[in-house]
């Protein structure tokens, strides 16, 4: 679910009472831990943390109008998801990611590429999600995407 918000503070007054606790947290999270020079932002309709331009003049190679994105967190239909791009990317992240999710959450780990389903907000192990956050900095995440995802 997509939503028609235009900045992230519209998008949190748009959501339903049970879930605006969970993304609020999430977000406080992700603010404390992103690392110097993401920027929060609306990006395909969801919370977005994206290099911005000024940073990163190409943008995003599906749509070089758009920001690299990095991280996004959301309310969709059945679950709250956290999309973080590097754990798509990196390997070693997905990893240690893995395993430290055995250990600090309560439930099993539901996941795809780089989304992160929680469907009971309760379960989100907000302190790991704040560890991810920050285990990339702005310049690793560009040479990441650019030798992951760009064309040699």
């Amino acid at each position: 679910m997509q939503s028609n918000a235009a900045t992230p503070e519209e998008y949190m007054n748009t959501l339903p009472a049970d879930r605006k606790a969970a993304i609020q947290e999430l977000r406080k999270v992700i603010l404390k831990n992103l690392p110097k020079g993401f920027k929060e932002e609306m990006n395909y309709g969801m919370l977005g943390y994206v290099v911005p331009h000024s940073k990163y003049p190409k943008g995003y190679h599906c749509d070089p109008k758009l920001p690299l994105p990095f991280l996004a967190i959301a309310s969709q239909k059945n679950f709250i998801a956290v999309y973080h791009m590097g754990i798509y990317a990196d390997a070693q992240l997905l990893q240690w990611f893995t395993k430290e999710y055995a250990v600090q959450a309560k439930s099993k780990l539901d996941m795809g590429k780089s989304c992160i389903r929680f469907k009971k907000p309760e379960h989100i192990p907000y302190k790991l999600i704040g560890e991810l956050a920050k285990k990339i900095t702005v310049q690793q995440w560009i040479e990441k995407y650019e030798s992951a995802f760009l064309k040699k």
